[in-house]
């Protein structure tokens, strides 16, 4: 029997221990993927754009017209106060990284079983940041080899994928397929179906051409919150940074490339389908960038990955050539 943390996880209105946290077997998230999410991250111990990151998870409840009965505002507090409680059973050198689910709830042909009915179901819960980034230091010398599979991206048309949500398996694919090309640095790189670079299966994607910065139009992709951060940054470094509709043909003759995402912020991309990009490590822009947003909040992001890193061969946690594991 696994050896419980001791963690609490708000779950409907309680606290309780997360490995007692469940959801019902008739819930619509099961059932349909029927459920918006967020993850988020701290530095020092400070939750980084905590609100942007429920305002978009408001943005797809209202969109999905799921029935929740609490505020934007109350589920600040309860991210905080679910915060408050692990802290004691944090490092201090941890950071918070908080998963937020929310459904519609048991489906409506099985309310009678419930007491209050088909309500809604509202998760927060909090474990280390360590846990997703622990083998990452790797890439910063490195880079990763984005892959482009033959999953394509969900066109905003059919289920748009600018609401976070769980409804996830043209991602599942798409990262299988990657984790079958040879090497362990391979993470997923999906097209739109027009053929432009679309988006990672959990990380949006930069070039650098002539000291500019370029990233996919935002139709057919979740707008990342790191994505957005990017353009503040390059404001403040005087760097230009466009939307466009990127081809893999511009990615090969790109300068630099790297991807965004909430966990580990910027991370180069040197490779696209094993061909190198610019002189095949990170790029002098990408570098200030993340240089950059470490100042911005007073913490040495590389430095702090790179404190994390655990051999493979020692974390208890399989690791993978993509955010997912699908082969040992």
């Amino acid at each position: 029997m696994s050896e419980r943390s001791g963690r609490l996880v708000y779950h409907n209105g309680t606290f309780v221990d997360e490995l007692d946290a469940r959801i019902s077997i008739y819930d619509s998230a099961l059932m349909f993927g029927d459920m918006v999410f967020e993850m988020t991250r701290s530095f020092n111990k400070k939750q980084f754009k905590l609100k942007q990151h429920i305002d978009r998870l408001f943005h797809g409840i209202k969109i999905l017209e799921i029935p929740i009965n609490i505020s934007p505002e109350e589920l600040e507090k309860i991210c905080f106060e679910t915060i408050e409680k692990n802290e004691h059973l944090f490092l201090d050198d941890d950071e918070h990284r908080l998963m937020i689910n929310v459904s519609r709830g048991p489906l409506g042909i099985y309310s009678h079983l419930f007491e209050n009915g088909a309500e809604p179901t509202v998760i927060v819960s909090d474990f280390p940041l360590r846990w997703t980034v622990s083998t990452f230091a790797k890439y910063y010398e490195k880079g990763i080899n984005s892959v482009i599979t033959s999953q394509r991206a969900i066109p905003a048309s059919l289920m748009d994928p600018k609401i976070k949500n769980r409804s996830r398996m043209w991602y599942q694919m798409a990262n299988i397929e990657a984790s079958k090309v040879k090497g362990n640095d391979n993470w997923a790189l999906l097209l739109d179906t027009d053929g432009f670079i679309a988006e990672g299966t959990g990380d949006n994607f930069f070039i650098i051409k002539d000291g500019k910065i370029y990233t996919p139009e935002g139709r057919n992709i979740l707008r990342g919150i790191s994505r957005d951060y990017i353009f503040e940054l390059a404001e403040q470094l005087n760097i230009e940074c466009y939307e466009k509709n990127i081809e893999p043909y511009d990615v090969y003759l790109a300068d630099e490339a790297f991807l965004t995402g909430t966990p580990f912020c910027i991370l180069p991309t040197t490779y696209l389908n094993g061909k190198e990009i610019g002189n095949g490590k990170m790029g002098k822009i990408t570098e200030n960038l993340l240089d950059k947003w470490s100042q911005n909040v007073d913490l040495d992001i590389m430095k702090q990955i790179r404190s994390y890193y655990v051999e493979p061969e020692k974390n208890n946690i399989k690791q993978a050539p993509s955010p997912y594991q699908f082969k040992g």
